[in-house]
């Protein structure tokens, strides 16, 4: 079971970084833009971490309260369900 679950929070911060990358591109080329409600959606499914990566090494949504202090308080709250996930699984 836990297996699923590394596998689930694999893809979504997969998912979370990418979509950080391409709504970057997007803006830079003037294209039409992710909307910050599904940037944050996915952020919000367990895809935090590789939105905040996506959003630091992108250099994207950094100056927006929202992302630049909403997504470190959820990777701390994703930090501390996942433990106590490992935790309840493994004893």
């Amino acid at each position: 079971m836990l297996h699923y679950y590394a596998l689930f929070l694999l893809i979504m911060n997969s998912l979370g970084f990418l979509t950080m990358w391409l709504d970057k591109r997007a803006a830079r080329k003037g294209l039409r833009r992710i909307p910050e409600a599904s940037l944050m959606a996915i952020a919000l499914l367990c895809g935090c971490f590789g939105s905040y990566l996506g959003m630091r090494l992108c250099r994207h949504k950094t100056r927006h309260k929202l992302f630049s202090v909403g997504l470190p308080i959820l990777m701390l709250i994703h930090t501390a369900v996942f433990v106590y996930t490992c935790l309840y699984f493994l004893s």
